[in-house]
């Protein structure tokens, strides 16, 4: 019946949604939400619209994926416009594509929406670029939210020995393994880093450390969160521009 909308929420200031995103959500007739999305979004819905919370955590899973897409798909024979709200960027550890191909095999129409990922907005609200002339060329993105049981990891450790900047997301809870396999492949233990939490929000924290002593400094910290490693991270003393 209906097109579906894999909208990206953004980072978590709602000044920084999407004109598209905010278009679409004040035409839903359904926003599937999760738990990244600003719930102040969910008031710009018209009268009527339902909303359906599918939000995950660790540990705490309100549905599995596979249900999740379900649901979508169920919605999406029952009304004529369909928004899955996701946290940041649909493609970026938002599980979009994986949405999108069950659409797609089951010959339903969609659209991305792109939205501002909190990879490099977090990060710029607390005063660091991920780039800077004469201090990191490139940066990574990395998923930071890989099980410790895993037998064998999918993160290219042996590449990290370069000085680009390295964005985890959805890492605190790894943030021990995180900062001891970046010593194990060359970083110095002094090697800048920081933890941002609530990025680009009023409860915005932001902790500053090395690879040393992060994990003792961020102890206590609220989810969500992600951890930015490079000398990046030295440029916050000038830049930090919304703590002030």
């Amino acid at each position: 019946m209906g097109n579906v909308y894999l909208t990206g929420a953004g980072p978590g200031d709602v000044e920084l949604l999407t004109l598209k995103a905010a278009r679409v959500i004040k035409e839903a007739d359904v926003v599937i939400y999760d738990r990244l999305a600003n719930p102040e979004i969910l008031k710009m819905a018209k009268d009527g619209c339902e909303f359906v919370y599918v939000g995950k955590e660790d540990g705490r899973h309100i549905m599995p994926q596979e249900e999740i897409n379900e649901v979508i798909y169920q919605n999406s024979l029952k009304y004529e416009n369909v928004v899955r709200l996701k946290g940041g960027d649909p493609f970026v550890f938002g599980r979009g594509g994986e949405e999108a191909i069950y659409l797609q095999e089951r010959g339903k129409t969609f659209e991305i929406i792109p939205g501002i990922t909190s990879a490099v907005s977090a990060p710029a609200y607390a005063g660091i670029p991920v780039t800077h002339r004469g201090v990191a060329v490139s940066f990574r993105v990395v998923t930071g939210h890989e099980s410790p049981n895993k037998k064998e990891s999918q993160i290219p450790w042996d590449n990290f020995k370069t000085d680009d900047t390295i964005v985890f997301l959805m890492g605190l809870h790894n943030l021990p393994k995180i900062s001891k396999k970046l010593q194990e492949v060359g970083k110095p233990a002094d090697y800048p880093c920081a933890v941002i939490s609530r990025g680009t929000t009023k409860d915005q924290t932001v902790v500053v450390g090395t690879l040393e002593d992060i994990v003792q400094k961020s102890q206590g910290v609220p989810t969500p969160a992600l951890i930015i490693v490079g000398h990046v991270v030295e440029l916050r003393e000038q830049l930090n521009w919304f703590g002030q």
